[in-house]
């Protein structure tokens, strides 16, 4: 929607033209400042550099060889997938077939039992007092 008013409003190639000759002139006058300004962060990335193949030239650690990890434990060792029920046979009995038998609900570890307080009631005001 928004391409649509865009195509409908005159393009100023002049003026769009002098936004890029700015920009260019901008980026030109900022490459030549930037040893000026930053130029010392040149200076100290290569005493860096140097300092770090000199480091990594005269130091070796030796990293202890440790004993492999054991190998994974088998999925077949700790889950256990047991015979479902008998297919039903009419699709009205297909709906939730599966959920009426016990061990084959989702929750297994009951219902769940939580955002049963209420907060005016903790605090003793009365139940109307908020609307």
């Amino acid at each position: 929607m928004e391409d649509s008013k865009r195509i409908s409003e005159p393009i100023n190639f002049v003026h769009q033209d002098e936004i890029w000759k700015a920009h260019v002139k901008a980026e030109k006058h900022l490459a030549e400042e930037w040893p000026n300004k930053w130029g010392f962060l040149t200076e100290v990335y290569k005493e860096y550099e140097r300092e770090s193949v000199k480091l990594n030239s005269t130091v070796r650690v030796e990293v202890p060889h440790h004993p492999s990890t054991r190998p994974a434990t088998p999925p077949e060792s700790y889950i256990h997938v047991g015979t479902s029920p008998p297919f039903p046979q009419t699709t009205q009995a297909l709906i939730g077939w599966r959920s009426g038998h016990t061990r084959l609900q989702l929750e297994k570890y009951g219902a769940v039992h939580h955002g049963r307080r209420s907060f005016l009631k903790e605090l003793g005001w009365p139940l109307d007092g908020c609307y």
